[in-house]
């Protein structure tokens, strides 16, 4: 498959079946991830990949714990693939995915979080041509944010002044392919 051809067909997957992905693509996603453009060639970003179904819900529990929903009134995301902020019913950040990949970024580098995000992107694509499905999720800092946490971290050796920036989930679509939306016209100019 041809990259803007991955790119056209890829969504962002918010219903995952319980199958667990193999070590070998989540090997691949992460080396994705690490070869993303990164600012000034730092390589500062760290991929945990956890490849555990029970730790995966627990730290998506963690990932919703602080969410604010009321800094959203009137946001919609998707009838098909429904996201914490369509559905207040949904109890975790990670919708059943059974591996995540947490990108960690020091904390006190201006191009922390577009460098974490350049690696999510590259990430995603190729879960895409490995035909997982997949979904970038946000709320990195305050999933730590806790005792809970806070162990996690020391638990897996993270460097001080690391914060978490993003997290790719990352399983099999449960159900049908969504629908591909419609670009929205106007968001693009080329002046010659």
């Amino acid at each position: 498959m041809e990259l803007l051809d991955i790119i056209r067909t890829r969504h962002s997957i918010r219903k995952y079946q319980a199958r667990q992905i193999t070590r070998e693509d989540m090997d691949k996603v992460i080396e994705a991830g690490l070869r993303a453009p990164n600012a000034g060639g730092r390589q500062g970003s760290i991929i945990v990949g956890v490849h555990n179904a029970k730790l995966t819900e627990q730290l998506g529990k963690l990932n919703i714990a602080q969410f604010d929903r009321s800094a959203l009134l009137g946001n919609y995301v998707s009838e098909e693939q429904p996201s914490i902020i369509d559905d207040p019913n949904i109890k975790s950040g990670f919708y059943g995915a059974p591996s995540v990949c947490v990108i960690f970024g020091p904390e006190d580098f201006l191009y922390s979080v577009a460098d974490a995000f350049c690696c999510a992107e590259n990430m995603i694509l190729e879960a895409h041509s490995l035909g997982l499905a997949s979904c970038i999720v946000a709320r990195g800092e305050e999933t730590f944010d806790n005792p809970d946490g806070r162990k996690f971290l020391r638990d897996w050796e993270i460097p001080e002044g690391y914060i978490a920036r993003c997290f790719v989930l990352l399983g099999y679509l449960d159900g049908r392919e969504p629908s591909p939306k419609p670009l929205h016209e106007g968001r693009s100019k080329i002046i010659d």
